[in-house]
């Protein structure tokens, strides 16, 4: 399946990162001071903004090139287009390296997104009629996640109360007849005119204007186990240019940033 990237207005440089994507290489590979990170617009690309006056005082130019998808940040990083990326939970990254043979690793947690249930055609879960449609991401790492939070919500009941990577298979009590569609999970906040209930990532959701904390009809807690992190390959981790935006990625003043500006629906995670 073909994935279209776009480009934000965060990012000036990555219209010249497009022009020569094909050919495999960065276009900054040779600058020492300058570090490509790929990341998703709300909120990643919105915290890494922020850090760019502070890493360029320490002679680092953060270069950000954003995407609306979970797969090819990945991949670009893998191929060594991309030097880091910052988007994804480690359940995903797990499910990823599995699926493509891929050996990323995670480098730094930054913050949580609580994952949340919405609806434009009900105002409380309690509504949801018997044959409700609901649509869920589907690769298996949110896809877990979205079910998770259906069976504490009393909704559903899975095999295994605790498998991150939960399918619809794995539901053994459906009281109300729940009939799931799994979607790529950049489309569900397109969907919501379309079905019962989605379950949507958070960066999604605020990109499409949603208020977690005000919309959502259920969502996860502050103790969400899924911690966004900088990811990219082994050699990164020593890195001095990683090394410095993880500490700058980690200071109060980027606490303060994600506080205010997000209200509860990005959580910072040290």
């Amino acid at each position: 399946m073909n994935r279209r990237l776009f480009v934000s207005a965060l990012s000036v440089s990555a219209l010249s990162a497009l022009a020569l994507a094909g050919c495999g290489k960065s276009r900054t590979a040779g600058d020492p001071d300058t570090l490509t990170i790929a990341a998703t617009a709300v909120p990643h690309a919105e915290i890494l903004e922020f850090v760019k006056p502070a890493l360029a005082k320490q002679g680092v130019k953060l270069e950000v090139r954003v995407f609306n998808d979970y797969v090819q940040p990945n991949t670009q990083v893998a191929e060594g287009r991309i030097a880091v990326n910052y988007f994804q939970t480690e359940p995903y990254l797990a499910e990823f390296n599995k699926a493509h043979g891929t050996r990323l690793v995670t480098i730094a947690g930054i913050h949580v997104e609580p994952f949340g249930a919405y609806s434009r055609r009900w105002k409380a879960l309690g509504q949801l009629p018997d044959g409700a449609v609901v649509a869920i991401p589907n690769e298996p790492s949110n896809s877990g996640r979205a079910l998770l939070l259906l069976a504490k919500a009393g909704l559903i009941a899975l095999r295994d109360p605790k498998c991150v990577s939960a399918t619809p298979k794995d539901i053994v009590t459906n009281p109300r007849h729940l009939k799931f569609r799994e979607l790529e999970a950049a489309t569900l906040p397109r969907v919501l005119d379309q079905v019962d209930l989605a379950l949507i990532n958070t960066n999604y959701a605020l990109d499409a204007g949603l208020d977690p904390a005000r919309d959502a009809l259920t969502i996860e807690g502050k103790d969400s186990p899924y911690v966004n992190f900088i990811v990219g390959p082994e050699s990164a981790r020593k890195d001095p240019k990683v090394q410095k935006l993880v500490a700058a990625l980690r200071t109060p003043a980027v606490k303060a940033f994600i506080e205010r500006k997000y209200a509860g629906a990005v959580i910072p995670a040290f």
